[in-house]
This record gives C-alpha cells, structure tokens and sequence, in this order.
C-alpha cells in the first residue's frame, strides 16, 4: 500500500510540474505574441506615442514649431518651448532691401516667415488649450489632410511654410499616433499672431 501510495504521489507530482511548465510556456509565448503585434502595429515602437515621437523627430516638426537658442554653433531648439510656436512677444520678420528680389524672409529662429502669401507663423503645438489642447483627433487629421486652418471645415488654408503638400500623404495611422505623441507634449500657454495676408488683400 505505501508502494502503491508513493508511486501515486509521483505520478500526481509530475502532472503538476508538467501542467506549470506548459502552461508558463504558454503564457511567454502569448505575451511574445502580443508583444510583436503591437510593434507591428507601431512601426516596430513598443507604443503608438513612441512612434509618433519618431515621426515628429524625423519629419522635422520642431525646426519651425520649435523657438530656438542662439549660440556659437548656431541656433538650436529652446527645450522648454519644444513646439510652442511663434513666441507671442516676438516681431515678425520684415523684409530688407536686398530680400525683396527674393521675396522671402524668416526669423533667425524660423517660427515666422513673410512673402508672396504674407506673414505666417508657426502654430502652438503643445497640449495646451493655446495649443491643440481642445483638438479632436479627427480635427487633426483634416488639418494635415486637407491643410485647413484648426482643422475646421470651410476656414483658411495653412499658409506656407508648412509642407502640407507632402505631410497630407501620411497614413491615418500616422497622423494619429503623431497626435497621440503631441498631447503629451508639456503644454505652453502661447497665443500665436494671427495670419496677416499680404497688404492690398481684400478682407
């Protein structure tokens, strides 16, 4: 009987090992899956945000959103204003003499640019309300998609320079995850000047 008694423990206690080894490879692999699904889904990024930081970094966003620091090597991105804008505070630019036969001016730090269509400035891209704060993302993606003004049917077109003629060819999938990335941008309260048609154009 003690036999009979041990070998069933046995039995019993190999079951158990073989049910929690099968069941921890299970789980790996289910976790392995979800895993490659979701950087399929993101381009290879572990998250949809992450990969929009990815598209707003290489598609340029803060070398016109983005104030800038002068120094000795030249102007670079001011930290605490990333994608803040045209400060408010700041004039725009004016033509010299010798930029009127181009017809074309900017900012040493490139938020505001002035020519045939007139004066522009780079918007408030932050999540605050100044910003894209109170944007849908279906706003959003008609702003990029069809280079409206807020995204708002029926307002102006987004003036040059902003390259809507190629980021309208972003896929939906794109334009919501550089969404998703610029509404966890830190918000800066920054009223942008208005768009200034150039002079003599009827209002």
């Amino acid at each position: 009987m003690k036999n009979q008694a041990a070998i069933f423990m046995t039995v019993c206690i190999v079951c158990f090992l073989f049910y929690c080894c099968t069941n921890a490879t299970d789980t790996a692999v289910v976790t392995s899956d979800s895993a490659s699904a979701n950087n399929n889904m993101y381009a290879g990024y572990a998250s949809q945000t992450e990969w929009g930081k990815h598209i707003a970094t290489v598609t340029g966003c803060g070398d016109c959103h983005t104030p800038k620091k002068m120094t000795d090597r030249g102007p670079v991105d001011d930290s605490s204003l990333m994608f803040s804008g045209h400060p408010a505070q700041m004039p725009g630019p004016s033509l010299m003499p010798d930029q009127l036969a181009k017809g074309l001016a900017a900012t040493n730090d490139l938020t505001a640019w002035i020519g045939p269509w007139g004066n522009s400035y780079a918007a408030n891209i932050t999540s605050d309300s100044t910003g894209i704060g109170s944007w849908s993302e279906e706003q959003f993606i008609t702003c990029i998609r069809q280079g409206l003004y807020k995204g708002i049917a029926g307002s102006r077109p987004i003036m040059p320079p902003m390259p809507i003629s190629s980021f309208r060819n972003m896929t939906d999938n794109e334009l919501k995850a550089l969404f998703s990335y610029l509404k966890t941008v830190k918000a800066v309260n920054n009223v942008v000047p208005e768009y200034r048609p150039p002079a003599g154009t009827p209002k």
